[in-house]
């Protein structure tokens, strides 16, 4: 395998990770607002509990990018 090849298939993995993060997060923004708007009084619950998840997820992503850009 040439190794341009091989650098170009870790930057769409990379990609991927990002693609994947922002979809992730956005998924629980979204779902955390529904649930908001249905139970006004538990807010800040579920907002505590999308911005851990959000963390986690954004955590497992940046974990992704570092591994493909120190892989060569």
């Amino acid at each position: 395998m040439d190794t341009t090849t091989g650098a170009g298939l870790i930057y769409v993995g990379i990609g991927l990770a990002v693609l994947g993060v922002g979809l992730g997060i956005g998924k629980i923004g979204g779902h955390a607002m529904d649930a908001i708007a249905r139970q006004p009084e538990q807010a800040g619950k579920i907002q505590g509990a999308m911005l851990i998840a959000a963390g986690l997820i954004e955590g497992a992503g940046l974990i992704a990018i570092i591994f493909g850009a120190f892989i060569k």
